[in-house]
This record gives structure tokens, C-alpha cells and sequence, in this order.
């Protein structure tokens, strides 16, 4: 299968699937910190080349878009338009033309609900797929099946909330749980 792994620049999702033998390409306005086929630059120019996708999986920034962050609506000038950017951008990744699409992204606040258009299809955690950790994940599909969990672990720790402030907490805290991108190759990356 040919898969394209949008705003992924760990490339832990990527790898789960080329370790099953697909033709993974995952992409970020950010290099890949790990070795392995990707594209550094703007999604929609892979999108707009008509090439063929088997299956699409998008991370699309989140900052914006989540729960967690709503109260900055208010407060920081632009902030409204910033959010009505990513939620445009976020549903142009759910509405590309394949026929089997993953769009992750926390728990959403009701204005770019309302944008998108769509509800979440499934909210995953890290403790369902082997980590003992919280991090409610909301899952869009489009002609995929929900995850089934792997390993139901205890210890279920907010690791991921509790981050302190750093110049990379956002990067740190949109990396993708290895168990979680197991799970999608071994359930989704069936032909």
C-alpha cells in the first residue's frame, strides 16, 4: 500500500508501516528526525499532485483546535483567524481525495467543531496501545475501521499534561506513541 503520513516529522507512524512492508512517505514543514522516506514541505503540494494514496493518516497542528487551548481565543489578537486556518486546513486533509483517512487530533473545542463540520469517529489513549500514560486522541476516520486496543495497561500516568514549559514541549507532546502506530499498521495496513 502507498501510504502518506501528513504533519509527521518524528516519523514513528511512517516507520510502523515501511516495517510491514508498505511504501510509507510521511511529511512536515520540519525535517524528519529519524532516517526514512520524507517530504519536507507543504502537504497540499502532495495532495494537489494527483498521486494515488492508498491510505492517508494527518496530524495536523493542534494548537489552535484543542480543548485545552480555547481560553486563548479571547485574548490574543488574531488568534480567531489563526483558528479558523487550522480548521479549514485540518478539514481539507479529512475531505482528500482517498478513500481510507485517519485524522488525529485532541479533543476539540465547539467553534472549530463547528468549522469542521465533523465529529470524531473514536478517542484512543496511550495506556489501550502498551503506554502507561494519558493523552484522550481523538481519531477521524473515513473508511477505516476504529483501532482495537492491543495492550490495556495500568500506571496511567498524565506524563504528556504535566509537561513543563520548553521550546520543544509541542514537539515533545505531538509525538506519536510507537503502540499506537503499531497498532495502526498491523489493523490498517491490511490490502
Amino acid at each position: 500500500m502507498k501510504i502518506l503520513v501528513a504533519c509527521e516529522y518524528s516519523g514513528i507512524v511512517r516507520d510502523a508501516f515501511i516495517k510491514r512492508g508498505h511504501d510509507a512517505l510521511s511529511c512536515d514543514l520540519l525535517p524528519s528526525e529519524r532516517h526514512g522516506p520524507h517530504y519536507r514541505g507543504d502537504i497540499m503540494d502532495l495532495l494537489r499532485e494527483n498521486r494515488h494514496w492508498d491510505l492517508i493518516i494527518g496530524h495536523p497542528p493542534c494548537t489552535y483546535l484543542c480543548n485545552s487551548g480555547v481560553c486563548w481565543l479571547h485574548e490574543e489578537k488574531g488568534r480567531w483567524a489563526k483558528m479558523k486556518k487550522a480548521a479549514m486546513f485540518f478539514r481539507s486533509l479529512l475531505n482528500a481525495d482517498c478513500d481510507r483517512i485517519c485524522i488525529e487530533n485532541p479533543i476539540m473545542h465547539k467553534y472549530a467543531k463547528e468549522i469542521i463540520g465533523e465529529t470524531y469517529s473514536q478517542i484512543i489513549q496511550p495506556w489501550q496501545f502498551g503506554h502507561g500514560e494519558t493523552k484522550a486522541t481523538c481519531l477521524w476516520l473515513k473508511g477505516l475501521p476504529v483501532l482495537k486496543p492491543t495492550n490495556i495497561v495500568s500506571g496511567r500516568e498524565q506524563r504528556i499534561h504535566k509537561m513543563a514549559p520548553s521550546e520543544n514541549r509541542g514537539l515533545e507532546r505531538s509525538r506519536t506513541f510507537k503502540g499506537i502506530a503499531k497498532a495502526m499498521a498491523e489493523q490498517w495496513g491490511k490490502s
